[in-house]
């Protein structure tokens, strides 16, 4: 029995040595497709597009999305990319990462000639990869034909298209484009490309294909293309978490989120996520200028943003711009009830919260002590 004990012990001994193997060879195979950077790539990057981490080595962040880089580097390879991969020591090299405007660890720049694109999306491999798809290729992209327009339609839940020919406004589209292919696509086309149901009351235009369906910018009505842009990049309803309402706060918008549990199928909380739903579908016309809608999966981020304790379901309206917040003191029972309170909210009879005044910042600072406490207590009981 001590034999067939110690010849198990053996052979497991042997499988995790050769796992352990088998794992350090394919993160050195994935690391093999990022390239170190030192000072030298000052000089020699202006030739090539590069995808670049700076990053510290004391960074826990930056620990973390390291296998993600390797992946990223290994990914872009495999697909015949033009842009390299690179990562560099910003510590090591601070006047380099300085020069190029680096702020914090990790950052993600892409390098294109002259000029450097700030990566501010969620740090996972696809999302990355998509982003350097994007902005590594052309500014405006054309759209040739009918059939090269319905393979983009089905690729992309939202972009943007200018249809006509030389104008102020393609020189608009080209400066807003220029500053926000970081976020979303542009694309160009002559009007016979585009579908048959949409309809121009005048030429040039710009148009933003989402939602199933399409809107047209009017001047006039929506201001400045660049914002009018930045506010249309997002569809309609959302499913929200903590990276796009940092996004969001670049609209102007007020966020109305349904706080619900997804995993919990009563009626109390199917019957909010569809409400919201209806309101964005339904009140487009009336409240899309002001505010964005969606629903979040459970109640933590928005407690610890809030430093309240709200209870799943309800429904909360943020101002990401300034942190105020709207709580309804009744139950939502269907979309009248959810337009009656936005209503209230345009027109103040609903008071906010919260906000970035001084006493606010004091109780955000007393709350992240608790919560770090809490956290190290749990911890120690657990460990």
């Amino acid at each position: 029995m001590q034999l067939t004990m110690a010849s198990v012990a053996g052979r497991w001994s042997r499988a995790v040595g050769l796992c352990t193997t088998v794992l350090l060879l394919d993160m050195a195979f994935c690391k093999g497709f990022v390239e170190d950077l030192d000072e030298s790539f000052k000089d020699n990057r202006k030739d090539d597009i590069w995808l670049v981490d700076f990053y510290a080595p004391w960074c826990g962040h930056c620990k973390k999305l390291e296998p993600i880089w390797n992946e990223v580097g290994l990914e872009m390879k495999n697909i015949g990319s033009p842009v390299k991969v690179g990562k560099m020591d910003a510590t090591s090299y601070a006047s380099i990462a300085s020069e190029f405007g680096v702020r914090g660890y990790p950052t993600i720049k892409l390098l294109k000639g002259d000029l450097a694109y700030n990566y501010r999306g969620p740090r996972t491999k696809d999302d990355i990869i998509e982003f350097a798809h994007r902005v590594s290729g052309a500014l405006i992209r054309p759209l040739p034909s009918q059939q090269m327009f319905e393979h983009v339609q089905k690729r992309h839940r939202v972009f943007f298209v200018y249809i006509g020919g030389e104008s102020p406004l393609k020189e608009k589209y080209i400066d807003a484009a220029s500053e926000l292919i970081v976020y979303t696509y542009f694309f160009s086309a002559l009007e016979e490309v585009i579908p048959e149901y949409v309809t121009l009351k005048e030429m040039p235009a710009v148009l933003v294909f989402k939602d199933e369906t399409y809107f047209v910018y009017d001047e006039y009505e929506d201001g400045d293309l660049s914002s009018w842009i930045s506010r249309e990049r997002f569809q309609n309803y959302l499913t929200m978490d903590g990276f796009l309402l940092y996004e969001l706060g670049d609209t102007g918008k007020l966020v109305a989120i349904a706080v619900i549990d997804e995993k919990n199928t009563s009626i109390e909380h199917t019957r909010l996520k569809s409400i919201i739903q209806e309101v964005a579908k339904d009140y487009r016309d009336h409240f899309h200028k002001d505010f964005q809608f969606g629903h979040m999966d459970g109640n933590d981020y928005i407690n610890t943003l809030l430093m309240d304790e709200l209870t799943v379901p309800t429904v909360v309206v943020l101002n990401t711009s300034n942190q105020q917040y709207y709580l309804l003191d009744r139950q939502i029972n269907n979309a009248k009830d959810m337009v009656q309170f936005i209503n209230n909210i345009l027109d103040g009879t609903v008071e906010a919260q919260g906000g970035d005044s001084i006493l606010q910042r004091l109780k955000r600072i007393v709350f992240d002590a608790k919560s770090t406490v809490v956290y190290h207590v749990l911890w120690n009981l657990h460990s």
